[in-house]
């Protein structure tokens, strides 16, 4: 269905065609996935029926082999509904995140009068001035945590191991797309980048569609922009994964890597 559709849509920018999919795609997942909670209970109603004849003593290797079939199909709608639950209870949490702003102060606001120190005992006295309370804290952390200064050592010192030319040009290189693909199949299926994005799932089924175009750019935006324009231009945040781990040949450790966090 997503090989017609990209068909269909002609030469447009990749981006574009991932908007256009979405109306498409509604449409299969309301038709593939839309009565689950019917679907569910008529799979629960064929088994309760085996179940009552072996009840009755109707029970032979057909109707075993049937119900072990039922079963099987049930499982698989119940871990569907629950991958629905968990991805609509995201999307519920960012739309009525706003809505809720005024509850969530509130509760901010009671934990703060909760967490007051009213009265603080300095030097044998009750203090109860606010001012006077921060200025003592402030200065009990202050002297706690001071530490005396220490000699900066650089990196021209010789203490610390350095990367030669050779690696450092191989950490800078354009990561190939088996290493990109990689990483992609490390995130989580069920994760989506926005309320209305596309999940991890639906990358790595259709990688073989649309993942010379992925790939494009992500080149396009690694050259110029440091591998932060596909999340913009796609609408995601930056929270995807490490998408290009790389070590170093001397120290065995990570010597730089391009990130999507939070």
């Amino acid at each position: 269905m997503v090989r017609e559709e990209r068909k269909n849509l002609g030469e447009v920018q990749f981006t574009d065609k991932l908007w256009a999919l979405t109306v498409p795609l509604g449409r299969w997942h309301k038709d593939k996935f839309g009565n689950m909670d019917k679907k569910i209970q008529c799979f629960e109603e064929e088994i309760r029926k085996i179940d009552e004849m072996a009840e009755n003593g109707v029970y032979d290797g057909t109707v075993e082999a049937r119900r072990k079939t039922l079963v099987s199909y049930c499982k698989q709608w119940y871990v569907r509904k629950e991958i629905q639950w968990k991805q609509m209870s995201h999307f519920r949490h960012a739309k009525d995140m706003d809505k809720n702003t005024r509850y969530f102060y509130n509760l901010a606001s009671a934990r703060w009068r909760n967490n007051i120190i009213d009265a603080l005992i300095i030097n044998g006295r009750l203090i109860r001035n606010q001012a006077r309370i921060k200025i003592a804290i402030r200065a009990f952390y202050k002297n706690l945590y001071h530490q005396e200064r220490s000699p900066v050592v650089g990196f021209r010192n010789g203490l610390v191991n350095r990367i030669d030319e050779e690696e450092s040009v191989a950490l800078e290189r354009i990561p190939t797309m088996e290493e990109i693909r990689d990483a992609i199949w490390d995130c989580e299926s069920s994760k989506a980048p926005g309320s209305d994005g596309y999940n991890m799932n639906f990358i790595k089924k259709c990688w073989d569609e649309i993942g010379a175009e992925f790939m494009k750019l992500y080149w396009i935006s690694f050259s110029h922009q440091g591998c932060l324009l596909i999340p913009i231009l796609l609408g995601w945040p930056l929270h995807l994964s490490t998408l290009d781990p790389r070590r170093s040949k001397t120290s065995g450790r990570s010597a730089w890597s391009v990130a999507y966090t939070k």
